[in-house]
């Protein structure tokens, strides 16, 4: 039986040799390019290979731009991309243009000819596989959701398979791993990208209010109801409707969703006129959906509907290489609204960050360096300002058992013979609610203030001297 023929394109010459050999030790005839113009010149006058494995960034043509031309004149030819640069934009833009796999580097060798054989059975099937290739091109520079860990890889992975096929998506993690930022690339990276993103938190909405939300109500449906009001569906027709917090919805909405899912089409509240959409829903929870199956607080058919792929967010403390990236974007986006000098962490408060098990996860952390950009005075971040703006990882982070974890922090405070307890304590608490106001609304002073309920001179006395002034 002929051995399969396998084709390595990188420009790095220790990269082709050691892949190159792995993969002829493995059975496989290989050869080897250094550039992607020599790639097509061979396939002038040699055989087609059964699969290529491509590096992105080589002079000349890159690898996605050999990509595309191998998938216009060689449809059938598996090609797994190759990259160190392991964003969202890099893994999308390969499975964009018809990448049967994203390999990131560095790599394992054994992954690499495991990954080859799982591929070459498949290379007859590519041809028939549904990629957009004219997908509008996105800006992911504004993104947080970043990281080099393996779980940030895999999930970025997943992120550019998933954006181009119209499934829906079930999103699970903690409060605060970055789920709503999933479910905008899984929208950015698709066809639907120029279509409406709506987000819906669906425990934020009372339950008697819900059904109206969604599927919005004709005028003198209730009392109040003055006029139409278009829901949510609605306005995400074409493109994504994000529901977070999936599993508080109530039961009696439930059903509702369900038959959207199944059909596209609902009536609003008081309504006759059947209402048709195309919406790709993307749901989110922090919850055991299983579990709420079981117990009948969920209804099987719907988490069916909605769980045809499952995503599973790690929590910060499961990813703490992340950290240090993410702290560098989150201080340069809030030095950057708030128009204050740019900061950088100590060696020691980087590495008492690394160590934080961050309950609050990522959302933590950014609110953390927003409170530290507007109140820190100095440009360099030491293990003193951290201390004086750091939640202790001990701290409870539901809301109802702030409290005891304040008496708690009091209680060592006390027993250790501090006689500035109050003042701290009140100093703290309005660094921490400046900090997670300021984030909550991009910087902007004037609508942080009145989240708050506080008058602006007030936030700005608090935020101290020396801060230019903010946009608004």
């Amino acid at each position: 039986m002929t051995a399969s023929r396998i084709w390595v394109v990188d420009d790095d010459r220790a990269v082709r040799f050691v892949l190159a050999t792995a993969l002829r030790e493995a059975g496989y005839a290989v050869d080897a390019f250094d550039s992607a113009q020599s790639v097509l010149d061979a396939l002038q006058h040699q055989a087609t290979p059964d699969l290529l494995f491509t590096d992105v960034r080589m002079p000349g043509d890159d690898g996605l731009v050999l990509l595309d031309k191998l998938k216009a004149g060689y449809p059938h030819l598996p090609v797994i991309v190759m990259s160190a640069y392991t964003d969202i934009a890099s893994t999308a833009g390969a499975f964009r243009g018809g990448a049967h796999e994203f390999l990131s580097k560095p790599f394992d060798l054994d992954d690499a000819v495991a990954l080859a054989a799982r591929a070459l059975p498949d290379a007859s099937h590519e041809a028939n596989g549904d990629v957009t290739k004219d997908a509008p091109a996105v800006d992911t520079t504004s993104d947080a959701l970043i990281g080099d860990t393996p779980q940030m890889r895999a999930l970025f992975r997943a992120i550019g398979r998933l954006a181009q096929a119209p499934l829906s998506v079930l999103i699970i993690g903690e409060t605060g791993t970055g789920k709503e930022l999933v479910a905008r690339a899984l929208h950015r990276e698709s066809p639907r990208a120029r279509k409406p993103f709506v987000a819906l938190n669906t425990a934020a909405i009372p339950a008697e209010l819900l059904e109206s939300e969604l599927f919005g109500h004709e005028a003198g449906a209730f009392t109040g109801a003055n006029k139409r009001h278009v829901g949510r569906f609605e306005q995400a027709n074409g493109g994504t409707l994000f529901l977070d917090e999936i599993g508080d919805m109530p039961a009696s909405l439930q059903t509702r969703l369900l038959r959207v899912l199944a059909e596209g089409e609902f009536f609003r509240v008081g309504g006759r006129e059947l209402i048709r959409v195309d919406v790709r829903v993307i749901a989110a929870t922090h919850q055991d959906l299983d579990a709420h199956v079981i117990d009948g607080r969920f209804r099987a058919d719907l988490l069916h509907r909605l769980d045809v792929v499952r995503l599973h967010l790690p929590p910060l403390r499961e990813r703490k290489a992340d950290i240090a990236q993410l702290a560098e974007r989150f201080l340069a986006t809030a030095a950057g609204k708030l128009g204050a000098p740019a900061k950088r962490f100590a060696k020691p408060a980087l590495e008492k960050l690394q160590a934080h098990d961050w309950p609050g996860n990522v959302r933590e952390l950014e609110n953390l360096c927003w409170r530290l950009v507007a109140l820190a005075p100095g440009e360099t971040l030491t293990l003193h300002d951290l201390d004086a703006a750091l939640v202790p990882s001990t701290a409870a982070t539901s809301a109802h058992e702030w409290d005891a974890a304040l008496a708690e922090w009091a209680r060592a405070k006390l027993d250790k013979g501090d006689q500035r307890v109050h003042a701290e304590a009140l100093d703290r608490f309005d660094r921490a609610l400046l900090g997670a106001a300021l984030a909550h609304t991009g910087g902007h002073r004037s609508e942080a203030a009145a989240k708050l309920g506080v008058g602006r001179n007030t936030l700005t006395r608090k935020l101290g001297p020396g801060r230019k002034p903010s946009k608004r």
